[in-house]
């Protein structure tokens, strides 16, 4: 009868002691940290108190694989000041859509630029956000866009509050369902979420502010919302980079999206809860290195 090593009991015993917010092993450590000024500029210090990440090297593809940093790539940080949860991105792109290029549409979706729920408020250069901050979810479910589940969108040349030509936040998905188009829009117009997009005065590419508020956008349990008291809190978490270039260069994808990334999940299966990461809440400041 053989006997199991004791280093694998070791090893198993402390995967099964983190709680994970997704089936993917990818995890982010949120601290607490100042409060950011949201004007589209990282400036110098402003996020020294956050955790940095990289990407999209290594992260997954749903269109045509990124290869070049400078054909996209980013620096994000992300870190909360006990009421808020603040992201920020320092995107590189070679091509910027609507202000390198015109605003052509993709073949059979005149409404794309329409701000309804007909429109494709991803469509052009952007990122997302999702969040499952009650940590459950089943094999197939996506989020439901609430407190609790939810998938954002910030565009570079459109918005809910500027209109088109005016980068900032979208309604998300799903934004068929009536309910979440209300959510979402809600948290919108009162600021519960907030995001800037600005190009960069140097360089080619943008930068992406985003503020979200505890209360009411990370629901933990059903009327309950994060705070720092609850200690260590996983989330779910998924993150896209999308870009639209000349249309040319994204022939044969959907809509004819150049560049879509995502911080975890696989192909075509990348928005379900389960394929998402973790992001760990925590209450205090980040060690010192």
């Amino acid at each position: 009868m053989s006997r199991t090593k004791p280093w694998i009991l070791v090893i198993f015993a402390l995967v099964c002691a983190v709680s994970w917010a997704g089936e993917w092993p990818r995890c982010l450590d949120c601290y607490r940290g100042t409060t950011p000024t949201l004007d589209g500029v990282i400036s110098p210090g402003e996020y020294d108190d956050a955790t940095v990440f990289y990407g999209v090297d290594g992260w997954a593809s749903e269109f045509t694989p990124t290869t070049c940093p400078k054909d996209l790539s980013l620096i994000g940080y992300v870190k909360h000041d006990g009421n808020r949860l603040y992201f920020a991105f320092d995107i590189s792109d070679d091509v910027l859509y609507g202000i390198d290029t015109n605003r052509w549409l993709p073949e059979g979706y005149p409404k794309t630029h329409e701000l309804s729920r007909e429109g494709f408020p991803w469509f052009g250069d952007e990122m997302e956000i999702l969040i499952n901050a009650d940590n459950h979810w089943g094999r197939d479910d996506n989020a439901e866009g609430n407190g609790r589940a939810w998938q954002m969108v910030c565009n570079l040349t459109k918005s809910r509050l500027g209109g088109i030509g005016v980068g900032g936040l979208l309604e998300g998905e799903p934004r068929q369902v009536q309910a979440a188009w209300d959510t979402y829009q809600k948290w919108i117009l009162t600021h519960a979420m907030d995001a800037v997009a600005k190009v960069k005065p140097t360089g080619h590419g943008y930068v992406i502010e985003w503020a979200i508020n505890f209360d009411p956008c990370l629901e933990v349990k059903p009327g309950v919302f994060y705070t720092p008291t609850m200690g260590k809190t996983p989330m779910g978490l998924n993150i896209a980079l999308g870009d639209i270039d000349e249309e040319c260069r994204g022939a044969g994808n959907f809509a004819g999206f150049h560049h879509e990334d995502w911080w975890t999940g696989e192909k075509d299966l990348r928005t379900l809860k389960r394929e998402y990461g973790t992001m760990f809440m925590y209450p205090g400041t980040k060690p010192a290195k």
